[in-house]
């Protein structure tokens, strides 16, 4: 699993916002963006065209699960 300490430092390549670590994926705390990055073998895949942008739903729900803003 990834550590506290490389998910303090991570970011989502296209937006430079935080991530939030929800499962086994990264999920961009930009609600413009709302980019999700698979991790797979404890490695986060973090290239954008490998990325899913979730619904608006989907990620207001994942936020409020992190107490994170979705406004």
């Amino acid at each position: 699993m990834i550590s506290k300490d490389l998910l303090d430092i991570l970011c989502c390549p296209e937006t430079k916002a935080d991530l939030v670590l929800d499962g086994y994926t990264l999920v961009s705390v930009d609600k413009n963006s709302r980019r999700r990055y698979r991790i797979e073998n404890d490695i986060p895949i973090m290239l954008i065209e490998e990325s899913e942008v979730l619904d608006v739903d989907t990620w207001k729900a994942i936020m409020k699960q992190h107490n994170k803003p979705t406004e």
